[in-house]
């Protein structure tokens, strides 16, 4: 650990271990015609398609934690490219449901697996996917993630 991150801020370290992440994979889906973000869009797609549900962009917004305005622009983006299709929810005609066409499971599926090489790579100096260091991990992270964090909030403070 080089000394400037040992002084760094948790928020700093964060942030630059997403912008880190985010970068990797953008450059390691290109090949395949995909951005990070439309890999996160296609990816939750596939999860939730394998258990046969067909989400609205809200419900997918909610599970990727993108706006709904950007999943709205990247689902018509990658309906253009013939591998999301979008549909009216029968349920309220203002939704919009999501699922992948049949080339956008294929190129999901090859993404997937890029992008687990990159997780193997990235988690290795914690002993790998499966050890207890990254167990651990995964467990903070998702208290960090469960944690709320309203901005408005935090500017009504007054400073000490």
């Amino acid at each position: 650990m080089s000394s400037a991150t040992e002084r760094a801020t948790a928020g700093f370290l964060v942030w630059r271990l997403s912008m880190k992440w985010r970068v990797a994979v953008d450059r390691a889906v290109a090949p395949l015609g995909l951005t990070h973000a439309q890999y996160a869009l296609m990816a939750s797609l596939h999860g939730i398609g394998r258990s046969g549900l067909r989400p609205s962009q809200r419900e997918l917004a909610d599970r990727t934690g993108l706006e709904p305005l950007y999943v709205s622009k990247l689902a018509r983006a990658l309906e253009s490219s013939g591998l999301v299709a979008r549909t009216r929810d029968p349920n309220d005609p203002r939704a919009m449901q999501l699922s992948l066409t049949e080339q956008g499971r294929d190129v999901t599926r090859r993404a997937i697996t890029v992008v687990q090489g990159l997780l193997d790579q990235l988690l290795e100096p914690l002993g790998g996917q499966d050890s207890p260091r990254t167990r651990e991990f995964t467990r903070e992270l998702a208290i960090l993630l469960d944690a709320p964090l309203d901005p408005h909030t935090a500017n009504d403070k007054e400073p000490s």
